[in-house]
């Protein structure tokens, strides 16, 4: 049946692989919701889509807020009147030593990467159950399997992974899966921030030998959130070329 006319809310999707996955989405007869905190991106994607003949809407709203994140659910609801798909996919990371980590570090990291996804995912819940269908997605990563240097990180999607099985244990008997898409390396614009040097190393560790792009995750999702997929739940997909298969 596909993703027809079902509506989307896609966190953190003014650019990068949130943009990506948006414009797959909206593309495949989604209605979408832009969501980010920069008011001029996410004005700008929504009107890229558009302009393109998609549906979508922006919306402000910072998800570690619980009242930023019911007002986009009701602006949701008011403009379309259902929540079919929710990809949680908004992200930062503070990576350093843990001796040189700060608290704040440590708030904001666990806010807007574990937090953001449980108040996103406590505000539809209660649509999708009414509606006895809705698909869940959380944007975790290969990190969640630990890595030097991102304590704060890594514990956030070892976390979100753990709100995802839950999810689908307690909101499968209403139709609503719950899955969770781990990335490795992929080509957004923090990767071309990293030193030569770094991703030369880290490119010699990918089994594939190359990296992802967003089209991959936004493929990934595009699965997960089929109207046929409803078999498939409280699972961790790997999106990593290989890197998941080994640590280090």
């Amino acid at each position: 049946m596909g993703i027809e006319n079902r509506v989307a809310i896609i966190t953190g999707s003014a650019s990068g692989m949130g943009r990506d996955t948006a414009f797959m989405l909206a593309k495949k007869g989604a209605k979408v919701v832009i969501n980010d905190i920069s008011e001029d991106k996410v004005d700008q994607t929504a009107k890229e889509l558009r302009d393109e003949g998609c549906t979508a809407i922006g919306i402000v709203a910072d998800i570690s807020s619980k009242a930023s994140v019911e007002s986009m659910v009701s602006q949701t609801m008011d403009t379309f009147g259902s929540i079919d798909i929710l990809v949680n996919n908004a992200g930062v990371d503070r990576s350093g030593p843990l001796r040189k980590l700060s608290e704040q570090d440590w708030d904001i990291t666990l806010n807007v990467n574990l937090k953001g996804p449980y108040l996103c995912s406590q505000a539809v819940h209660g649509h999708m159950v009414q509606q006895k269908r809705g698909r869940i997605i959380n944007i975790a990563s290969r990190a969640w399997l630990g890595g030097p240097g991102q304590a704060p990180y890594s514990s956030a999607k070892a976390g979100l992974v753990g709100l995802t099985r839950t999810l689908a244990l307690e909101l499968g008997r209403n139709g609503i899966t719950s899955n969770c898409i781990a990335p490795g390396l992929i080509l957004t614009p923090l990767w071309y921030e990293l030193p030569e040097k770094t991703r030369d190393f880290l490119k010699a560790k990918q089994p594939s030998g190359d990296i992802g792009a967003g089209e991959d995750i936004a493929n990934t999702v595009l699965y997960l959130a089929d109207d046929d997929t409803g078999y498939v739940t409280g699972q961790v997909l790997y999106v990593c070329g290989g890197r998941s298969l080994f640590s280090g």
